[in-house]
């Protein structure tokens, strides 16, 4: 399973060639917000749970590269109605067709099915797609560390920012995680995942929680622990060490009823 992100990158490259070009500034991003419906609050919605001790992101995921096909009856629109029901504060959506069986069109059917705000869960190399998240209904976009350069984790987070849509800087090591800082980010994923091997450790939130813990614990940078997420148990592991929030994907679309799942995550007494 080595070298999968740089196979996903290339392919997403191969893709993001086929958009119009057009010019793309913080000024242009903000006149098209302007002419949409507003953005929702995505970060306001993790800090402000409406159930539980943490904020939860519940992805919509059918596939991955690593487990194949998670959910063969995959219904978008039905996920994300039972999330919403489970009160999950803000949803993931892949977008990814090639390597995650995801669809652009999928945040446009869920915004309108649900009011939690949407994060486009992709791989974001181009300016070009942008303004494609954003006509789509996202609320937030993914910046993955390991694929941009310091000056794209800048200027992107900038664009987003410009046009309402927040921006979650994805780290997976120390070194990532102080490159994300030096470009200025203050709302931060760590993936226990390594997106190069697929394979998961918690302990890699916790590790680079610990030094960040002045900036976590004065709310300067507010920190989502992503991937890896089971239990309970795991759950307050990750709280402990500083995380605010949680991004759910696998073992919520592996539950028999994802709502009580949710509840199960982020209910101390559950």
């Amino acid at each position: 399973m080595s070298n999968i992100l740089d196979k996903i990158v290339e392919t997403k490259r191969k893709e993001v060639e086929r958009l119009e070009q057009e010019s793309i500034t913080p000024d242009s991003m903000a006149s098209l917000s302007a002419s949409l419906p507003p953005r929702r609050d995505f970060v306001g919605a993790l800090k402000n749970p409406t159930i539980g001790d943490i904020g939860i992101i519940s992805e919509i995921k059918k596939a991955s590269p690593s487990k194949g096909v998670i959910q063969p009856q995959f219904d978008h629109k039905k996920i994300a109605s039972l999330y919403a029901k489970g009160g999950a504060g803000c949803l993931s959506v892949l977008t990814d067709e090639p390597w995650f069986q995801g669809h652009l069109k999928y945040l446009n059917e869920i915004r309108v099915t649900v009011k939690q705000p949407l994060l486009r869960k992709d791989f974001m190399i181009d300016p070009r797609q942008f303004p494609e998240a954003l006509r789509a209904g996202a609320d937030a976009i993914l910046l993955i560390a390991a694929i941009l350069s310091d000056q794209q984790l800048k200027d992107f987070r900038i664009l987003a920012e410009a046009s309402g849509m927040a921006a979650l800087v994805e780290v997976h090591d120390q070194i990532e995680l102080d490159r994300a800082l030096r470009s200025g980010a203050t709302f931060l994923g760590v993936n226990n995942r390594n997106l190069k091997t697929f394979e998961v450790d918690l302990q890699t939130t916790s590790s680079l929680a610990q030094t960040i813990l002045p900036q976590l614990k004065s709310g300067e940078v507010f920190l989502v622990a992503e991937s890896g997420i089971n239990s309970r148990r795991d759950v307050e592991t990750l709280k402990s060490a500083g995380a605010g929030a949680l991004l759910v994907g696998e073992s919520l679309m592996r539950a028999e009823n994802p709502a009580d799942k949710i509840k199960e995550l982020v209910l101390p007494d559950c």
